[in-house]
C-alpha cells in the first residue's frame, strides 16, 4: 500500500517561519524541540486545531454554536488531515459524581455484570448506578458525602461530664448540664475512657425520655445526642435560612463527611445488596484496579464471559499504562495531570475507531522510567490499529520508538519557528541539533555530596498509602524524591512534610492564571517597574500605562480585540480597530521611554527586554526568568498560553534569591528539553549553594544523578507502596536490591 501525507505547507501560527512538513499517516510521528521552539505550534495551534474546525463544520449552525471555536490556523494548505482526538494534560473535572470508572466507559460494564449475574437479582443496570435515581442514595443524592458536624470539635476527651467535657457552640448552661444529669453516664468518667456504646449514645443517639430537675420540681425532658441535636437544628433546614450571626458560629464545626446511609458508596440499599462471590458493586469499585483482575477471572458462570473479558482488557489497559494503583471509585477530579492524561488514552484504546489522527502532549509526563515501556507500548498499539500517531515530547525512551521524528528550532520564540530535522532516530543522532547532540549526551552520576547542615524530622506520617512514615530530610542539600507512580511521593511531600513545614516555598505545575490580562510581566512584578520608569521618564501618572486602568483602549477596554457574539452562529474576535491590537490609548502610545513606547516594551521577549533596560531593579527581575529558561517568552504574553512546565519555571523566577528557605518542586523538567535540564539543574544547585534546602519530586534520571540524598518510595504504587525503601546517595541507590529507580539509573550509567 502506497504510503500516504499529511501535508502541510507555509505554517505561519505564532513563530513558525512558513513552515512544509510531510507526516506519514499510520505511523508515530514525534516532535521534538526546546521549548517554545514552535512544536505546539505546529502540532495544536495548526494540526489540531484545522482537523477539529473541518469536523465542525459538518454540524449544522445550531450545534457549532454549543461547540468551542476554532480559528483557520494561518498556513497556505494543511491536506489530507483525519478526524482528530487531542490527548492532553488538562486535569479531568466532572466534580464528585465523575469516576475513573464513569471516565473509563468500565463502570457500565460492571453494572451491566451486576444485573446479569449478581445475587439477589435487584433490576437493570440503572440500579446500580448512583448518577440514576434508581440506584442513587436517597440521603446523598449519589455523592457518598454529606455535610455534617465534626464531633471531635465538641468535647473535650480529656475531660469528664463533669469537669464540662461538652464543648458545642451555643448551648446555654442547662443543654450541658442535661447530659451529665441524664442518668446515663458515669459522670466521672473521661471520655477518652468511653465505651463505643457510650460514645455513640454521648454523640449520635436519638429521642430518649428522662426527667431533670429544675428547682424543686421534676420535667419531662427528651434527651438528643450531641451530634443529633445538632444535624436536626441546623443541617436538616437550609443553614442560609440562619442568622448571619449563627451561620458564623457553626461553620468551623461543619465539614463534608462520608453519608451515614451509604457509608460513602454512592448507592440505595437494594444496589449494596447484591453481590457476586460475595463482593457487592461498592467494594469492587474501592478494591485497586491491578486485584480486580484477578477476581474477575474467578467467575466462571458463562453468561458473564463477554463481560469479563471487555473487564479485564480495560482493567488491563490500565495495569499497563502504570495506573494499577487506583480504584473505579476514585473521583476524576483528584487525579493528576499526567494521571489524566494516561486515563484518556485508556479510553481512546477501548475505541473500535481507525484512521484517527490521536495528538498526545508530552505523555510521559509523571511516569518514572519503569513505566515508560508500557506507554510505548500503547503508542504502538494505537498506531498498529490503522491510527497516525503525533506526540510533543522530551523523553528519549518515547523518541526512540518513532517512526519518523520532526525536530523544531534551532532555538525559542523568534529565534525558534523552523524544520532542523526531518527523519528516522537514526538520522537525528548524527545530525548538530540540539536534540541529536542531547540523545548523546548524558550527565555523570554526582560523588562529592553535600553534607547536610541539619535534619527535618518526619514521623509517622499516614497520609492516603502512607504506612506510618519516619524520614529524616537533610538541610542545606538537594534532595530528590523518586519511586513509581503512587508509591505515595506526593503524599509524603506535598501533604505529610507541607503539613509539617508550612513555610516552605512551593513550586508546581498549577496554572498562575487563565487570564489574558496577566502576563510575564505583571506576574513577577517587573510591570510595576516599567510602569514607573515611563512614568518618571515623561512626568506623568504611572496608571496611564496600564492597560487595565486608566491607559486603556476605551474601544476593547485593554483587551486588544472585540468579540462579537452571532447568537447562534460562531461568535467573532476581531483585532481592535482604534487601538489596532496594542490595548492601550493613543495618547498613552505618545510617551516614550528611550525611543520605545510602553507597547513597543511588552511585544519585546524577556531577552530583548534585559538588553533595553539599563534600570537595576527591572534587570533583576528579567534576570529571574533568563535563569529559569524563559527568555524566549514576550513581556505581554497571556499567562493562559502557558505550558504547565512554564507555568512552575515562572512561579520559580518568582520566589528566587531568597536565602535560608525551603524550597519544594514537584517534577520541574515538565516541558523541558533535554538541553534545558542541564540549566535547570544548575538553578537548583545555585539555591542550595545560598543556604537553601530543595526538595524535588522527579522521575528524571538527569535529576536524580545529581542528588546530594536520594529519598526512594515503593516499592510499588497503591497498597503496595507508601514506604520509604531508601534512603542515601545516588552512588549507593545503584546497588541497593529491590528498587526500580536503581534498575534504571544503572542502566543508565552503562548505556
Amino acid at each position: 500500500m502506497t504510503q500516504e501525507y499529511i501535508e502541510i505547507r507555509g505554517a505561519r501560527e505564532n513563530n513558525l517561519k512558513n513552515v512544509d512538513l510531510r507526516l506519514p499517516k499510520r505511523k508515530i510521528n514525534i516532535f521534538t524541540g526546546v521549548s517554545g521552539s514552535g512544536k505546539s505550534s505546529i502540532v495544536f495551534d495548526t494540526i489540531a486545531t484545522e482537523a477539529q474546525r473541518q469536523l465542525y463544520e459538518n454540524f449544522s449552525m445550531f450545534i457549532r454554536s454549543l461547540l468551542p471555536k476554532f480559528p483557520q490556523p494561518d498556513a497556505d494548505a494543511i491536506e489530507k488531515l483525519g478526524m482528530a482526538v487531542v490527548v492532553d494534560q488538562k486535569r479531568l473535572g466532572g466534580g464528585s459524581h465523575s469516576t475513573m470508572g464513569t471516565i473509563t466507559d468500565i463502570s457500565p460494564v460492571l453494572r451491566v455484570l451486576f444485573s446479569r449475574v449478581g445475587k439477589p437479582w435487584v433490576g437493570y443496570a440503572n440500579v446500580f448506578s448512583f448518577n440514576d435515581p434508581q440506584g442513587m442514595c436517597p440521603e446523598c443524592n449519589g455523592r457518598g458525602r454529606k455535610l455534617g458536624f465534626d464531633a471531635s470539635k465538641f468535647i473535650d476527651p480529656s475531660k469528664s461530664l463533669k469537669e464540662g467535657a461538652i464543648q458545642a457552640p451555643g448551648l446555654v448552661s442547662w443543654e450541658k448540664d442535661m447530659y451529665a444529669h441524664s442518668g446515663f453516664f458515669d459522670i466521672d468518667k473521661k471520655l477518652a475512657d468511653y465505651t463505643r456504646e457510650e460514645m455513640d449514645l454521648l454523640l449520635y443517639s436519638g429521642p430518649r425520655k428522662f426527667k431533670m430537675k429544675f428547682g424543686n420540681s421534676d420535667m419531662n425532658v427528651t434527651y438528643l445526642g450531641l451530634v443529633e441535636k445538632f444535624e436536626r437544628a441546623y443541617i436538616r433546614r437550609d443553614i442560609k435560612t440562619l442568622s448571619e450571626r449563627k451561620q458564623k458560629t457553626i461553620m468551623p464545626y461543619l465539614q463534608e463527611q462520608p453519608c451515614p446511609a451509604c457509608g460513602g458508596t454512592r448507592l440505595n440499599q437494594a444496589a449494596l445488596s447484591a453481590e457476586i462471590n460475595g463482593r457487592n458493586i461498592a467494594a469492587l469499585s474501592a478494591m485497586e484496579v491491578e486485584e480486580l483482575i484477578p477476581f474477575f477471572k474467578m467467575i466462571d458462570d458463562p453468561v458473564a464471559a463477554p463481560l469479563i473479558r471487555t473487564l479485564t482488557e480495560r482493567l488491563q489497559h490500565l495495569v499497563d499504562m502504570g495506573l494499577g494503583y487506583l480504584s473505579l471509585n476514585r473521583e476524576t477530579d483528584t487525579l493528576s495531570g499526567g494521571e489524566s492524561q494516561r486515563v484518556k488514552m485508556v479510553k481512546h484504546l477501548g475505541s473500535s475507531l481507525i484512521d484517527v489522527l490521536y495528538i498526545f502532549d508530552e505523555p510521559s509526563v509523571g511516569l518514572h522510567p519503569r513505566d515508560v515501556y508500557r506507554l510505548n507500548g500503547l503508542l504502538q498499539k494505537l498506531r498498529d490499529k490503522g491510527n497516525t500517531v503525533i506526540v510533543v515530547e522530551h523523553d528519549p525512551d518515547v523518541i526512540r520508538i518513532a517512526d519518523h521524528i520532526v525536530d523544531v528550532g534551532p532555538n525559542a520564540g523568534t529565534k525558534g519557528g523552523q524544520i532542523m530535522y526531518e527523519g528516522t532516530l537514526d538520522g537525528l543522532l548524527h545530525t548538530d541539533t540540539l536534540t541529536g547532540k542531547y540523545l548523546k549526551h548524558s550527565l555523570p552520576l554526582k560523588t562529592n555530596s553535600r553534607t547536610p547542615s541539619g535534619q527535618l524530622p518526619l514521623t509517622g506520617a499516614r497520609v492516603n498509602n502512607l504506612q506510618g512514615v519516619d524520614v529524616n530530610i537533610p538541610e542545606g542539600v538537594l534532595t530528590v524524591v523518586t519511586g513509581v507512580a503512587g508509591s505515595g511521593k506526593s503524599s509524603l511531600i506535598h501533604h505529610a512534610f507541607l503539613n509539617a513545614y508550612p513555610n516552605a516555598v512551593v513550586i508546581d505545575q498549577s496554572a498562575v492564571g487563565t487570564s489574558t490580562r496577566s502576563n510575564p510581566a505583571t506576574y513577577t512584578g517587573t510591570m510595576d517597574l516599567i510602569r514607573k520608569a515611563f512614568a518618571g521618564a515623561n512626568q506623568v501618572d504611572a496608571s496611564l500605562f496600564s492597560f487595565n486602568s486608566k491607559g486603556a483602549c476605551e474601544n476593547c477596554q485593554g483587551t486588544g480585540v472585540i468579540y462579537t457574539d452571532l447568537a447562534f452562529l460562531e461568535g467573532v474576535k476581531t483585532r481592535c480597530e482604534v487601538c489596532e491590537g496594542r490595548r492601550y490609548k493613543e495618547e498613552v502610545l505618545a510617551y516614550r521611554l528611550n525611543g520605545k513606547s510602553i507597547s513597543d516594551v511588552l511585544e519585546m521577549t524577556v531577552r530583548e527586554a534585559g538588553s533595553f533596560f539599563t534600570a537595576k531593579d527591572i534587570r533583576k527581575k528579567l534576570d529571574t526568568m533568563i535563569e529559569v529558561g524563559l527568555e524566549y517568552l514576550t513581556l505581554g504574553q497571556p499567562l493562559s498560553t502557558l505550558s504547565g512546565g512554564e507555568c512552575q519555571r515562572i512561579k520559580l523566577a518568582s520566589e528566587l534569591h531568597k536565602k535560608g528557605s525551603i524550597y519544594v518542586m514537584d517534577e520541574p523538567t515538565t516541558g523541558l528539553h533535554l538541553s534545558d535540564v542541564g540549566r535547570l539543574i544548575e538553578l537548583m544547585e545555585g539555591l542550595v549553594n545560598k543556604g537553601n534546602t530543595v526538595i524535588v519530586i522527579e522521575h528524571n534520571l538527569e535529576v536524580i544523578k545529581n542528588a546530594d540524598w536520594i529519598i526512594d518510595m515503593g516499592p510499588e504504587g497503591g497498597h503496595k507502596g507508601g514506604q520509604v525503601i531508601f534512603e542515601g546517595r545516588p552512588d549507593a541507590l545503584i546497588t541497593f536490591p529491590g528498587s526500580h529507580t536503581g534498575v534504571f539509573l544503572k542502566a543508565a550509567l552503562e548505556a
